[in-house]
């Protein structure tokens, strides 16, 4: 639920920004309807991106980023009239009902890039801590190696039967 809250966040701020700029590179009219136009594009994003992915996949068997942005490029035309249709944004002329998806197209790819680098990152930190976490853990487990190395001479002294092999996978079971 984090994850969502935080995706929703960033990607409405980079929207408000892209209808910003839409709004001062076109003929259409966004103004503080930016603020209301970000929601629908913003929900529209992040749940027709998936199925964009998996339309665009099965559109080409290797799901290229060219062919998935193809299909980005009509949906965000769609997104467009929706946009224009539930809230005060006005399209005006022609162009601006063409160069807005071409912009937010553009912007979809900006934020796909962007969002791929930062989830890569967050990978490798997510990584980098769960080393640490189990390197810290392993620290105990050092603390208690001279407990467990007496407790394989104690077994060795018992004679039960067991090979060296096995009453070492024992010890690290235990």
């Amino acid at each position: 639920m984090k994850n969502l809250i935080v995706r929703f966040a960033s990607l409405y701020v980079f929207d408000v920004v892209v209808l910003l700029v839409i709004g001062w590179l076109t003929p259409a009219r966004v103004g503080l309807h930016a603020l209301w136009a970000a929601v629908i594009l913003t929900l529209a994003a992040l749940f027709l991106k998936p199925l964009l992915t998996k339309a665009a996949t099965s559109l080409s068997a290797s799901g290229t980023k060219f062919v998935q942005y193809l299909a980005v490029f009509a949906v965000e035309l769609v997104v467009w009239i929706l946009t224009v249709w539930l809230s005060g944004v006005t399209a005006g002329n022609v162009w601006g009902w063409i160069l807005p998806p071409v912009i937010l197209l553009i912007g979809w790819v900006v934020y796909d890039q962007v969002d791929d680098a930062l989830s890569r990152k967050a990978g490798e930190l997510y990584d980098a801590a769960g080393a640490r976490i189990s390197g810290s853990r392993s620290g105990s487990r050092d603390a208690g190696a001279a407990s467990t190395a007496s407790t394989s001479e104690a077994r060795t002294e018992l004679d039960d039967g067991l090979t060296p092999e096995q009453r070492r996978m024992f010890d690290e079971l235990g």
